[in-house]
């Protein structure tokens, strides 16, 4: 099964899980430090929160959560195929999770396609993560502002 995934950044991560819980009826899936992701169903998300106070109210990035190695597999070579920029990083520790991915890039802004092969005890191996990624240029509700 794939879906998207909507990464954001909050000021107060338990805030943010606390209305997350409610508004989609579904609790957390993975809780760490400054880190939380949600594994929804309807409609079918992958939410990932980052406690980042300096970029709070700001999309982190946008992915796709897909079934399998093959899968990740599979998008990279229609991604080069399409003639798009792609970096593949395989059996990174990410987001408290051991993933093999690929990044593209285009229009402003970069697209994870990633699955998940195991859980990690760590956050990141080393720059490998998508927490440290610059954020979107965009914001989001209250705190919209032109750019």
């Amino acid at each position: 099964m794939s879906r998207v995934q909507l990464a954001l950044n909050v000021s107060d991560l338990d805030e943010a899980v606390a209305f997350y819980t409610k508004l989609f009826r579904t609790g957390p899936a993975k809780v760490r430090d400054g880190y939380a992701n949600f594994a929804i169903a309807e409609p079918p998300l992958k939410l990932v929160l980052f406690r980042n106070p300096a970029q709070a109210g700001t999309l982190n990035h946008l992915g796709v959560e897909v079934g399998s190695a093959a899968d990740v597999a599979a998008t990279t070579r229609r991604m080069t195929a399409e003639g798009l920029p792609t970096e593949v990083e395989d059996g990174v520790s990410c987001c408290y999770a051991l993933q093999d991915k690929v990044w593209v890039s285009g229009a402003d802004t970069r697209w994870e396609f990633y699955t998940v092969v195991a859980d990690a005890p760590q956050a990141c191996s080393d720059d490998a993560c998508c927490a440290v990624q610059e954020p979107v240029k965009m914001s989001l509700g209250r705190n919209a502002v032109t750019t």
